[in-house]
């Protein structure tokens, strides 16, 4: 009875830590809502590499101004390339318990790459993303889905 009590007094705490942990997680479907707009633009899946590091796509356009657009403004390995399914995040790394930089972000309507930066808001509910040219940044707020 003792090793009983123990053991659930032991797991408790370790429940909690879990829980937090994957509420730290930038893993997973966010909405982007345009930063200009207000309104929700396109599905991101963020998925971890076995190096530890973030990648991102855009798994599902919302209101797409003509079907099935490619980047036709990319000047890299996307160039021409269906924006649904494209990797948009690449390379980020772990800043810290909920933040994450180091890496690009990609904006597909005008085919340019910023230096980029994440971090988890809201208990994990939001992920603040935003992409820096030299002191010019722009930041957008992410829904979890």
């Amino acid at each position: 009875m003792r090793k009983t009590l123990l053991a659930a007094c032991l797991a408790v705490p370790l429940l909690g830590l879990s829980l937090s942990a994957a509420a730290a997680d930038a893993t997973g479907r966010w909405k982007t809502i345009d930063s200009d707009t207000g309104k929700p633009k396109s599905i991101v899946e963020i998925t971890r590499a076995a190096n530890g590091t973030l990648s991102g796509r855009i798994i599902e356009l919302l209101n797409p101004s003509k079907p099935n657009p490619v980047c036709d403004k990319c000047k890299d390995d996307r160039k021409n390339k269906p924006i649904t399914g494209m990797e948009i995040i690449r390379g980020m790394k772990a800043d810290g318990a909920n933040e994450w930089s180091g890496g690009t972000i990609l904006k597909p309507d005008e085919g340019k790459v910023y230096k980029s930066k994440m971090e988890l808001i809201d208990g994990g509910k939001k992920l603040e993303v935003s992409g820096c040219i030299a002191f010019i940044c722009k930041s957008q707020t992410w829904i979890r889905q």
